[in-house]
């Protein structure tokens, strides 16, 4: 009797198993054959967007966006996955991680689709504004690469505090509408069981927050000390640069940037002169397919140069998770956009050389922060002498010359990134925990505790809605710094494991295609089938770590 019920009882389970698997595929066939062809035409329609400026063509991305909403705002659809996911039924592998994947977007389901479908509204409304603004000084409309050129060349301060307020005038522009957005965002996160829409974010983006704030908590006391040394040089170095009596008379415009988010050039090398006259993205394409990943295909379908009305930023886009993947950029003959290139095109591989056997729920990055990795790592090469000699065809004369220096700018470089990244990490967590609160004096009290610059005297605009990443890709910041921890990681491990060197300085990876190989073996293909952690560690013996970084660039 007892062997009887017990043969039962694992029929009964087997044939559970077996209903829930079939539920699953059946619901995965069926989210495939909605979402495959709209995400794509979602995805061209935010491309034309960027590009053209057009009211129409925002308007067309963001009724796509809306139709995508509202196929994953589904309670039905919502209440079958859980009915699977609590089952703890799902053993196989890719199965149980795209059950994962699914969860998390259908999640959305629990939220009021009105809400949804405003918020969608209005970040479209206030990306347009930032689309078509551009600085006005003196009569002249400004570029935002013309505003950082200004800030970057000129001595003229008087000039450089023009152009840096005036750029500040989209803040005015968006902030009312920024702030509703937040309050808004954060209804949905209500719904949907979180306390605020940051701690939502991270939640869903498979990360837990708690961990996050350990990880800045460790980064500052890393970077602390270090940073306020090289900040006592920055200043040092332009108390002399615009003959200033002390450096209580440097204010924010006089860092060679918007946001002092990179380091100004005090070291005695002048990078951009390397990439005059160049061809920029010819150099980029013989790049990537010396080390084996080409990207020429790539480069015939983006749109690299400055056009009116057109996204005046550097993003890349995967259209369909197919192999038809876009890089937007907005490109001059110097060191930035020499960089930008490198990042971006970066981010390009990765989409253009996963597996695209795997299902197409996993057909992404194994997080956003691990495709920014790879975009970092390669995105330093910019500044490293060695590129330089292989790719810019500099001499072994020149190379030796300006190394030292080299080093310190792209050391100075991480110092002053990763304070910036902290402003912006602890500004946005405070903002969707208090959205009420003064948000022009939180911003410059995170610029002073984390960048030490002085907000300018009696200055009380929304600074902080000038940064279009507080509006379109919110809660995201960290994953930027995080992303250079793991960038370190990667070269680290490369340089010991693939190019078998013990030299940490003088690798430009140029024509090496056992880094294509490792790459597209260990990071690439893999795409979203591993947790990001896991992959990580399959790929460098080790979880993300931040000593690679420190011993890189701290210590």
């Amino acid at each position: 009797m007892l062997i009887a019920v017990s043969v039962l009882l694992v029929s009964s389970c087997t044939s559970k198993k077996e209903k829930m698997n079939k539920d699953l595929k059946a619901f995965i066939a069926h989210h495939d054959s909605v979402i495959i062809p709209l995400y794509k035409q979602a995805a061209i329609a935010a491309w034309d967007a960027s590009i053209s400026g057009k009211p129409e063509d925002y308007q067309k991305s963001e009724d796509l966006n809306m139709k995508m909403m509202a196929f994953y705002a589904d309670k039905e659809s919502l209440k079958k996955l859980e009915v699977i996911k609590v089952s703890g039924l799902i053993s196989d592998s890719l199965l149980s991680r795209e059950l994962d994947v699914l969860y998390r977007s259908f999640i959305m389901a629990k939220a009021d689709t009105a809400k949804l479908n405003k918020m969608i509204r209005m970040q479209s409304a206030i990306e347009q504004k930032y689309s078509n603004f551009r600085t006005e000084v003196r009569g002249k409309k400004l570029s935002d690469n013309d505003v950082e050129d200004v800030l970057r060349t000129s001595k003229d301060i008087i000039y450089q505090k023009e152009v840096w307020e005036a750029q500040k005038k989209i803040g005015p522009l968006v902030a009312d509408d920024l702030k509703k957005l937040v309050k808004v965002r954060n209804e949905v996160a209500h719904d949907l069981g979180f306390r605020n829409y940051h701690e939502m974010s991270l939640t869903l983006g498979d990360q837990d927050p708690r961990d996050v704030g350990k990880l800045f908590e460790e980064l500052d006391s890393l970077t602390k000390k270090a940073f306020a040394e090289a900040k006592g040089e920055i200043d040092d170095y332009f108390v002399k640069y615009y003959n200033l009596k002390s450096k209580d008379e440097l204010k924010p415009w006089n860092y060679q940037n918007r946001f002092f988010q990179q380091a100004p050039k005090i070291f005695a090398v002048d990078l951009d002169k390397y990439y005059e006259n160049k061809d920029l993205p010819a150099i980029v394409k013989a790049y990537y397919s010396g080390i084996g990943l080409p990207v020429d295909e790539i480069m015939k379908n983006s749109d690299l140069y400055e056009k009116p009305g057109k996204n005046q930023h550097a993003f890349c886009s995967d259209i369909d998770k197919l192999g038809d993947v876009r890089v937007l950029c907005n490109v001059k003959p110097n060191s930035y956009w020499m960089g930008t290139l490198l990042h971006e095109f970066g981010h390009s591989t990765y989409d253009r050389y996963k597996d695209f056997t795997l299902p197409f729920l996993l057909r992404d990055p194994a997080h956003t922060f691990t495709t920014e990795a790879i975009a970092m790592m390669f995105g330093r090469f910019s500044s490293n002498p060695q590129w330089l000699k292989d790719m810019a065809g500099i001499s072994e004369e020149e190379k030796t010359k300006i190394a030292e220096n080299c080093y310190k700018t792209l050391r100075l470089d991480q110092l002053v990134f990763s304070r910036w990244a902290q402003v912006m990490y602890h500004f946005e967590k405070s903002m969707y925990e208090n959205p009420d609160q003064d948000l022009n004096q939180l911003w410059w009290d995170q610029v002073e505790k984390y960048q030490l610059l002085k907000r300018p005297e009696g200055r009380n605009e929304p600074d902080w809605a000038t940064k279009i990443h507080i509006a379109t890709v919110p809660c995201y910041y960290h994953n930027y710094l995080m992303g250079e921890l793991l960038a370190s990681q990667l070269y680290y491990y490369i340089v010991t494991n693939v190019l078998k060197s013990a030299d940490f300085r003088s690798q430009s990876f140029a024509n090496n295609k056992a880094v294509g190989e490792y790459l597209k073996a260990r990071v690439y293909m893999p795409a979203n089938r591993y947790y990001w952690n896991d992959m990580i560690e399959k790929a460098t013996g080790e979880k993300l770590t931040a000593k690679y970084y420190a011993k890189q660039f701290v210590k």
